[in-house]
């Protein structure tokens, strides 16, 4: 299947992708086996080899071994590997225009099959696999030795989701990370250079320095955070983005609430790469292994099912009675048979963990009929881009051989903006869908409000429900469900299945007795550690959970030792406290953590990584920088008026003053005593302590 608007490939290209093609099925071939493989003489076989290897496209190396008539071995390059893979899509896009000649030649009549560019039919989604960007086994073993040897890219995991779904086709027809001229395409019109339909940027972000340090047309190796060489990549494009303007095209609003928006502008890299991928091996997943399958496997099942149309639901969220109603109503009203399909991905801060959510998923899997019915996962890192997200989606869905796909209300939604309002509304997804669905090649199914009615003990869709006044309708929202799993309290049967709430409830046991940090800030001086210390001493009398304090001082000593006082590396310091934190919460501890941490984002920062395992409080201490100045005993501030100390918060250095802390603790005037005591009341408040 050739990506569309491909060329046909030209009878110059023909040899060189004969050549490559078979360098990377057979590296250990002779010259004479090569050339008898793709139907040339030996010395014109030569001829192509010096053009292959002057290009970069293979190369040429002593063959170690008593045999003098295979002195040398053939490797393909990760240069001749994405240039195999661009030739592969326009030798296709030749044999279905020759296929077509020759159909309307034998029958006397034009052809009945439209050209490859519009294909979307099941022609695609069953007869051919989709294009992957591996090299095979053998010439990946080389490669890797090649790739050793070059520029290295330690990935984040959103990169290795995305470089992921690159090689095993879900982005098809992308090649790799975007240009600059498909990035600027998709920014501003959802569309590649060539006029494909693309709504998301798919771009690699690099640190400046790296950034310095490769040149366009560079090779360099994308490894794990283990350090496994995953893919190579030919940069060809390097350039600084206008991370404003993607944020407001792509997300709707340059509002750091939006959890994507606020990893673009405080997360990312400042620069992007952009060029093709070849592929060596797919990341190595050790959880759930026989529930991911790539494109082409999922492909492949379909095939030998016969099912020849398959929908999809798309979901981050554990799933209970009403998602089943939906997705036996949407099977039912597309006679298609229904692919669970969840993110085991990056998806919105706070979601509940993919472990957890995948063994809800097998606890109620056996409640539907398995003859039409399969589950498998989707390595993908959601952007919660909402009407451009479901679009994205319904391409990936299509890559993976799915006809019809369930769009929800409000899909792929972040929630509320800095301003309290949705990012988006209610069916701006489907609307956008709607307009494509043509162009993608995938119908959509509209997601339903289901309710249940009492009266009738079962879900209708709300928007169905004629007799209203006549009967109860009931319905517990995301919300609701959360603060009853909170606080230890009921969940009825007729909403989630009694499997699914006995997973949920030992991931997330009631507030009181999950692991929280507690996370004070303000000025030097302003009396955090006081309060600090008082508090785990109160904590520590109540006993239940074991309380470590984080102090600035005692961490700086034992963590930080190294580190200076610059915002990079204050940044860093803050960072560890908050990894350490957010350990100790996952394993249902209290941290009190009580460094200056002046910067908004870099809270924000460790807020986001404590919340995926417990509460997050962070208590302001707003001791005026006159009075901190007053207290001052170490002399501190008047060196740092003096000039002596630089970068000293609140004198040379601001301190971003937190907008909404859960608590904010005046020590003016107020006894440490009444400051702790404050905190526990809280902490009561919120259901994390045992009220007395």
């Amino acid at each position: 299947m050739p990506a569309p608007g491909a060329k046909p490939i030209t009878d110059e290209e023909g040899p060189l992708f004969h050549l490559l093609r078979q360098v990377d099925l057979a590296p250990e071939a002779s010259q004479r086996d090569i050339a008898s493989a793709i139907g040339v003489s030996l010395g014109r076989l030569n001829a192509q080899l010096r053009a292959a290897a002057e290009a970069g496209f293979i190369k040429v190396s002593e063959r170690v071994g008593p045999d003098r008539r295979q002195r040398f071995a053939y490797t393909l390059t990760s240069r001749g590997a994405a240039e195999k893979a661009r030739l592969t899509d326009r030798f296709l896009a030749r044999k279905f225009l020759e296929y077509q000649a020759l159909h309307a030649e034998l029958t006397g009549t034009g052809s009945p099959y439209v050209p490859s560019t519009n294909r979307t039919s099941l022609m695609q989604n069953y007869l051919a696999p989709i294009p992957e960007l591996f090299v095979s086994y053998d010439s990946a073993q080389k490669l890797k030795v090649e790739a050793a040897e070059l520029t290295s890219h330690d990935l984040t995991p959103r990169q290795i989701c995305d470089l992921e779904l690159l090689m095993n086709g879900g982005f098809y027809p992308l090649k790799g990370f975007l240009s600059e001229a498909d990035y600027d395409g998709v920014v501003d019109d959802m569309r590649l250079a060539d006029g494909t339909l693309w709504p998301m940027p798919i771009t690699l972000d690099v640190k400046e320095d790296f950034a310095d340090k490769i040149e366009i047309g560079q090779d360099i190796a994308l490894r794990d955070q283990e350090g496994v060489i995953l893919a190579t990549m030919t940069v060809t494009d390097k350039w600084e983005p206008n991370k404003a303007k993607e944020a407001e095209k792509v997300f709707g609003a340059d509002d750091d609430a939006h959890p994507a928006v606020n990893y673009l502008h405080n997360t990312a890299g400042k620069i992007y790469l952009g060029g093709p991928v070849t592929g060596i091996q797919q990341p190595v997943h050790y959880d759930f292994r026989a529930r991911r399958d790539t494109p082409n496997e999922l492909r492949a099942y379909f095939r030998k099912l016969g099912w020849r149309k398959v929908v999809a639901f798309q979901t981050r969220n554990p799933l209970h009675r009403a998602h089943q109603e939906l997705t036996f109503r949407a099977a039912r009203e597309s006679q298609a048979n229904l692919l669970i399909h969840p993110v085991v991905g990056m998806t919105k801060p706070g979601d509940v963990d993919h472990f957890t959510r995948v063994r809800c998923y097998e606890a109620v899997l056996d409640k539907y009929p398995a003859s039409t019915t399969t589950m498998s996962l989707l390595p993908l890192a959601m952007r919660m881009a909402g009407p451009r997200e479901a679009v994205w989606h319904g391409l990936i869905r299509k890559n993976y051989g799915v006809t019809h796909f369930i769009v929800g209300r409000d899909h792929a939604g972040p929630g509320k903006n800095s301003a309290g309002e949705d990012f988006y509304g209610p069916y701006d997804a489907q609307e956008l869908f709607k307009q494509h669905e043509e162009e993608m090649g995938i119908e959509m199914v509209p997601f339903k409000h289901m309710v249940y009615v009492e009266e009738r003990a079962q879900y209708e869709p709300n928007d169905e429900i004629l007799d209203k006044d006549k009967v109860t309708i009931l319905n517990i929202s995301g919300t609701e469900l959360r603060r009853r799993l909170q606080e230890g309290l009921e969940i009825p049967e007729w909403f989630s299945f009694p499997e699914v709430v006995s997973e949920l409830r030992r991931t997330k046991p009631p507030r009181s007795k999950q692991g929280f940090t507690v996370f004070f800030t303000g000025f030097s001086g302003s009396g955090k550690s006081t309060i600090a210390n008082a508090l785990m001493t109160k904590l520590m009398e109540m006993g239940g959970r074991p309380v470590t304090l984080l102090d600035g001082d005692i961490v700086r000593k034992n963590l930080s030792s190294e580190l200076g006082f610059s915002k990079e590396h204050r940044d860093l310091n803050i960072r560890r406290i908050g990894y350490v934190a957010s350990e100790i919460t996952k394993n249902g501890g209290i941290a009190i953590c009580a460094p200056i941490a002046p910067y908004a984002t870099t809270r924000r920062a460790v807020r986001e990584d404590i919340e995926q395992f417990g509460a997050f409080i962070e208590v302001h201490v707003a001791t005026t920088i006159e009075e901190c100045e007053r207290r001052d005993r170490k002399g501190l501030y008047k060196l740092a008026r003096e000039g002596k100390i630089k970068e000293f918060t609140g004198i040379s250095d601001p301190y971003d003053v937190p907008a909404n802390p859960e608590l904010r603790v005046e020590t003016e005037g107020t006894d440490v005593d009444n400051c702790a005591h404050q905190v526990i009341l809280k902490l009561e408040s919120m259901g994390l302590i045992a009220g007395h």
